[in-house]
């Protein structure tokens, strides 16, 4: 009996490759079951089996440096294709000293001491993701001492990421990691296909991901505080970088611009991130402020033992990198924190002890230590930013100083040394929660106020406001975060000597995220105190500010030839001095109250600032006299 072929569908060879791809399995690595180098332990606790390097004093900048610091892996696959690659983590108590570790780049065996071998992952203190229904993809809010999942083909962590290759023939595959800092702790590795979306409970069983990308609420808009007379600014890092366009007009990085992040090892400088930062400010038309320069905390171990002398020279040095490398920097904050934490080993201020190799950097004498004023090494700090940074505002940076009359009279007569040396542009007043709260809006008004005496402008640096409640143990908490937020924020804002607000952080990866301070979810809805400042910044109209600089007013000639010039478009000028850039007065003109005013200066070729007192305030403008 005839019997009728039926036809056979055949796929097209593309599409039958694709869907074979499309079936390989994640591939999990146990991070001990590698070879181990003779510097890597591999303990248990609480039932999780890891590895974790010695502790050691040196770190190499950009490879492992030697085979004693590198875990080398067999690893197959069920396909050939592309795969990312994850990390299951935990940071030590050490924070942003306890984050960072090198990967291949690529399979195969690496040469320890070749930089251009390994991937640096940095910055891990902030990023990464607990949640079992959260999707593993580029930053995430993970904090320190909890496991945590990264994907690292996705996390640009100090050099651009990458995902693994696999060939048809060659499903056997060497991976291997390398050590940089000790403190970090590294459960697992899985090998996830490119294209899926991993949830934490799939890489926890080692289970496929979703092709399907997850929904996420996606912000629009320009900046809360666009066409406004303040910015309203950020801080930049890896976890505060998504839709940061949306939200602010100024760019402060977190930790890329502290001297022990740069030059962690001497000579060795990492400016990746830093670069990432002042770039987006740059191409944004953002103001952009360093942060910072000085300051007794995250400085380079190296450098705490080394004699005074070479410290100043290597102070020096830092500057001029800075100086060099980003020429358009806004405001930097040259001291960091002088009433709370000085660059001093065994300093019991509010930070302390400083101990040895606690990052303290122990260069204070180098700087003139406390001197004649109490305050030298201060002063010092600020001679060398004018030197280095002659046209760009430089300004001092604490907290505590608007939460307490007592200390802000004492920043106050800080601020006043600068000023008489004509060194300081800006009052620089941290506002995390532990200042702000408790502390009614109109104490926190008058000690502004007291802060604008000194005729320097005021910048709200670091404002962050927790929301969570009492519970026990603490649960989020919208409703505390919004009142607070209208409480405090407005106080800040509508002071007429606060010409800018800078919040630290607005998204998990906040380093208050586990007090709820983030503004913004990991999926990027917007928490209610967040909706509310955006309507409250875009919609308050600000009335004119106190000492407002004369935007009208100039030099001409400038450059001035035997140092003759007229100050022009003056409004009842009463008062015309002029430093050099160490901060020296060298000549002061009265002004006579009038709109222009004729200035015959005795100074040597060279550049001077030039300070213009009026009625409504001071102006400040650089000359050249040839």
């Amino acid at each position: 009996m005839f019997r009728r072929r039926l036809p056979v569908l055949l796929l097209p060879l593309s599409l039958l490759a694709a869907e074979l791809r499309a079936q390989n399995a994640p591939v999990p690595q146990q991070a001990e079951t590698g070879t181990l180098g003779a510097d890597w332990t591999s303990p248990t606790q609480a039932g999780v089996q890891y590895v974790t390097v010695v502790p050691t004093a040196t770190i190499n900048g950009q490879s492992p440096g030697t085979a004693a610091r590198i875990i080398t892996y067999s690893v197959t696959f069920p396909g050939a294709g592309s795969y990312d690659l994850y990390a299951r983590v935990r940071i030590g108590s050490g924070g942003a000293n306890d984050d960072s570790f090198y990967y291949g780049n690529g399979f195969g065996s690496k040469l320890p001491a070749d930089d251009t071998n390994w991937i640096t992952v940095n910055q891990l203190n902030g990023v990464g993701y607990t949640g079992a229904t959260e999707v593993v993809t580029g930053a995430g809010g993970g904090q320190q001492q909890v496991w945590k999942w990264l994907n690292l083909s996705a996390f640009n962590g100090g050099e651009p990421p990458i995902s693994f290759t696999v060939p048809a023939g060659g499903l056997t595959q060497t991976f291997q990691i390398g050590a940089r800092e000790d403190g970090l702790d590294i459960d697992k590795f899985v090998f996830g296909e490119t294209g899926r979306f991993f949830t934490v409970a799939n890489l926890d069983a080692g289970a496929q991901g979703s092709t399907t990308p997850p929904v996420v609420f996606t912000p629009t808009g320009l900046p809360m505080a666009a066409g406004k007379p303040k910015f309203l600014g950020g801080v930049y890092s890896n976890p505060q970088k998504p839709f940061f366009n949306n939200y602010f007009n100024q760019v402060t990085p977190e930790n890329a611009g502290k001297w022990g992040s740069v030059e962690a090892v001497r000579n060795v400088m990492n400016w990746t991130e830093l670069d990432s930062a002042y770039a987006l400010a740059q191409r944004k038309g953002y103001p952009f402020k360093m942060h910072t320069l000085i300051w007794g905390a995250q400085q380079p171990i190296w450098i705490e033992d080394l004699p005074a002398s070479e410290q100043l020279r290597e102070i020096n040095e830092w500057f001029a990198a800075v100086a060099q490398r980003y020429p358009n920097i806004a405001q930097i904050e040259v001291v960091n924190e002088p009433t709370n934490d000085l660059p001093l080993n065994g300093s019991t201020g509010n930070n302390g002890p400083n101990t040895p190799g606690s990052g303290a950097g122990n260069y204070y004498n180098a700087l003139g230590g406390a001197g004649t004023t109490g305050w030298d090494w201060v002063i010092t700090s600020f001679q060398l930013a004018r030197q280095y940074f002659p046209t760009t505002q430089l300004l001092l940076n604490d907290y505590g100083v608007a939460s307490s009359t007592a200390n802000a009279q004492r920043y106050l007569g800080i601020m006043n040394l600068l000023v008489a040396r004509n060194l300081v542009d800006g009052v620089g007043i941290q506002g995390h929660a532990f200042e702000t709260r408790n502390v009614s809006a109109a104490n926190f008004a008058a000690n502004l106020t007291t802060l604008a005496s000194a005729g320097k402008p005021l910048y709200i640096t670091e404002l962050d406001i927790d929301g969570v409640n009492a519970a026990n143990p603490p649960v989020l908490d919208d409703a505390i975060q919004l009142a607070e937020y209208q409480r405090i924020f407005p106080t800040l804002w509508e002071h007429p000597a606060v010409k800018g607000i800078t919040l630290w952080g607005y998204r998990p990866g906040h380093w208050r995220t586990a007090q709820g301070a983030y503004l913004a979810n990991g999926d990027n809805t917007e928490r209610p105190a967040l909706v509310w400042l955006k309507n409250y910044v875009r919609s308050t109209v600000l009335g004119t500010r106190a000492n407002q600089a004369n935007a009208a007013l100039t030099l001409a000639p400038n450059p001035a030839s035997h140092g003759r010039f007229q100050v022009q478009g003056g409004e009842r000028v009463q008062a015309i001095r002029v430093f050099d850039l160490n901060g020296r007065l060298v000549q002061e003109i009265p002004g006579a109250n009038r709109a222009t005013v004729e200035v015959a200066l005795s100074v040597a070729p060279g550049m001077y600032l030039v300070q213009v007192q009026e009625a409504q305030g001071i102006t400040s403008r650089k000359l050249v006299v040839e």
